[in-house]
This record gives structure tokens, C-alpha cells and sequence, in this order.
């Protein structure tokens, strides 16, 4: 049985899931807070100074925890394939082999991917696959291809060779298809011996007054 090779590649390691910034030990702050009076405490001092001293309340300065803060998660990529090679001088990770990878409800599948990382080597700046291509995004549009080129910073794909997308009937095809993932909104252009083509189909009253399901859940 052969075992696959799985990888994290958190972007921006700084804000990775699960990172909590957690204040001085409580428990050496409140046991600080219940030392008991000195001897030479008048016996007529105060109620308030003989009683049990009360634990540090959260937010003073002195000896007391400060809030527990959770750091804003960051969306990791989950790549799964047959074989992984680490190239840390060049900061480059490749996988091959089925591979799959996953960020934020999209999908992308290959037979190669190329992971490329910035120069302290924490966040991805674009990936490059090869071979089967196919990707699938939260939005639920479905795009193939030769070779597919992702950049992080602007999230966007580059589709190239043969490329086609389609969601539900309607489908475009053409030599080279830019997406804006964060912008619903696509380029396509065609190529030299190809125009672009695309075919769209009306929706019903019905199907249009339909809700759409949640992000990344495509039928």
C-alpha cells in the first residue's frame, strides 16, 4: 500500500489556527494577591484590609492576568499527495503524485504542484500546476486545464491550454481563462487557431428565485 505525503502550508505562519496569546500564569499572580498583613497591623484597621484578600481582577496592571487574546485565524492549504520535495534555498515545495489541495472551500487537483515561497519562507506567494488540472471554487465554478497558475496576494487563477469553466450549464472555453476568485469575476481570452467560446442558458422564474447554498458545498 503505498503512503501518501500530506503538508500544512499555513499563510502567515504569525497568524496560524490555534495561536493564543495567553497572559502571565494566573496562579502565581493570584497566589501574590493572598499574602496575609503584616504584624504590625493594627487591630482597628479596616474590614476591607483584614478580610481575605479577593483574587486580581482581569485587566490591572499589577500582578493580575491580562485577557486572553485569540489571534485572527489564518486559512491554511492542505496539500495531499504521493510525494513531497522540499527545496528551502530555492523556497520552493513540490508535490506530485494525485495531488489535492485545499484553502477556503475550493479544491484543486493536479498531477503536479509547485509551491513557491516568499524569501523568509512563511507565506506562499503562487503555486503552478501541471498535468490534469482541474479546480473547483467556493463559488462552485469548475475549471480545467493544462497548466493552472495561482497567486496568493491577488487571488487569482490563471487557466491555460484548453482552458474551460462551467457552473450549472453555462460554460466558456478558450486558450487562456483568468479568475478573480475574490471578485467573481473572470478573463478569457482566445488563442491563435480558437475563439473563445461560451454558452449560457436563461434560468426559470423558479430557479432564479431559488437560495443558493452555503459556500463551498457544490452539488
Amino acid at each position: 500500500m503505498r503512503m501518501r505525503a500530506a503538508a500544512w502550508l499555513a499563510v502567515g505562519l504569525a497568524a496560524a489556527p490555534g495561536v493564543v496569546t495567553v497572559a502571565p500564569d494566573e496562579a502565581s499572580a493570584q497566589s501574590s494577591t493572598r499574602r496575609r498583613p503584616a504584624a504590625s497591623t493594627p487591630a482597628t484597621s479596616s474590614p476591607a484590609a483584614s478580610g481575605p484578600a479577593r483574587p486580581a481582577e482581569a485587566g490591572t496592571k499589577a500582578g493580575a492576568s491580562e485577557p486572553v487574546t485569540t489571534a485572527k485565524k489564518a486559512q491554511p492549504v492542505t496539500v495531499d499527495a504521493d510525494q513531497l520535495e522540499s527545496l528551502q534555498k530555492e523556497g520552493l515545495v513540490i508535490f506530485t503524485g494525485n495531488v489535492v489541495a485545499r484553502q477556503d472551500g475550493s479544491v484543486q487537483y493536479a498531477d503536479r504542484m509547485e509551491v513557491y515561497l516568499d524569501a523568509s519562507g512563511d507565506r506562499i506567494v503562487r503555486t503552478v500546476s501541471t498535468g490534469s488540472v482541474r479546480i473547483i471554487t467556493k463559488d462552485c465554478r469548475t475549471g480545467t486545464a493544462r497548466r493552472a497558475e495561482y497567486y496568493e496576494a491577488e487571488q487569482r487563477v490563471i487557466l491555460i491550454g484548453n482552458a474551460r469553466v462551467w457552473q450549472d450549464d453555462n460554460v466558456v472555453t478558450g486558450e487562456r481563462i483568468t479568475m478573480y476568485i475574490a471578485e467573481d469575476r473572470s478573463v478569457v481570452e482566445g488563442g491563435q487557431q480558437e475563439r473563445v467560446k461560451a454558452v449560457f442558458y436563461p434560468k426559470s422564474q423558479d430557479e432564479a428565485a431559488r437560495p443558493k447554498g452555503p459556500a463551498g458545498q457544490c452539488s
